[in-house]
């Protein structure tokens, strides 16, 4: 197994992406701490089909935005498994609005989850990891693209990752932790589901004209996370179907 005794936290991962990513991640051998927002019922079907693979699993409730509690769950993961070895940035919430009507607390909203709570999140494990550790961090195939009016905040929020994740890059390679970042696109989620009233549109805007699986950005996350990716950092992985072709 790829991942056999590293420990991994996966912020938002009681669902959509970041819940395939917890599961890929065990799967692969991790055990896995996650956080959560508010579903305790939907958190804990996931502690248990992450046990019934075998591995440890962790839930801890903890909003994004609130930098204490991001700080909180990296250290209840280090206190529960002994160390940390994965960060993957998935906890993220979406925006569409008119540029000139967004008020400045969607803004603070965005912002404070989208960009500061993957800094802290970061921050934080940097402290944490092992030498050789993996950051990974889930951007948007709008920071390639915006296909459409009313995407400025989100965008924004999702652009800033790109050159964080080049700076990390920079700051941890001396100690072999390898920082990246992966672009999805449109994919079928219960934020945005493959049979809603904008899929049509979306899938249009791919190549490939379909929705993606969150299975296969989790994929993605999984190779990026094992030692065969040694050598990638500082570096964006779309997994959008070819919505930037």
């Amino acid at each position: 197994m790829a991942l056999d005794g590293k420990v991994a936290l996966v912020t938002g991962g009681s669902r959509g992406i970041g819940a395939a990513v917890a599961l890929r991640l065990a799967e692969d051998g991790a055990d896995v701490a996650f956080t959560y927002q508010h579903n305790a019922e939907l958190a804990a079907g996931i502690v248990d089909r992450v046990k019934q693979l075998g591995r440890r699993a962790l839930a801890i409730q903890a909003d994004s935005a609130d930098s204490a509690a991001v700080t909180a769950a990296v250290d209840a993961t280090v206190a529960e498994f002994g160390g940390l070895d994965i960060l993957v940035n998935n906890a993220g919430v979406g925006f569409v609005g008119a540029f000139d009507e967004t008020p400045l607390d969607d803004v603070d909203r965005v912002l404070a989850v989208n960009v500061r709570g993957v800094f802290v999140a970061t921050q934080a494990a940097a402290r944490e990891l092992r030498d050789g550790g993996r950051v990974i961090t889930i951007g948007s195939c709008v920071s390639d693209r915006v296909p459409g009016p009313g995407m400025a905040l989100y965008a924004t929020s999702k652009a800033a990752t790109i050159g964080l994740t080049k700076a990390l890059a920079r700051e941890l390679g001396g100690r072999r932790i390898t920082v990246n970042l992966v672009h999805p696109g449109p994919t079928d989620t219960d934020m945005n589901p493959a049979d809603g009233p904008y899929a049509a549109d979306q899938s249009g805007m791919t190549a490939l004209g379909r929705y993606g699986e969150p299975a296969e950005v989790a994929a993605t996350v999984a190779f990026l996370a094992s030692a065969e990716s040694a050598y990638v950092t500082g570096a964006t992985l779309s997994v959008d179907g070819g919505h930037a072709a």
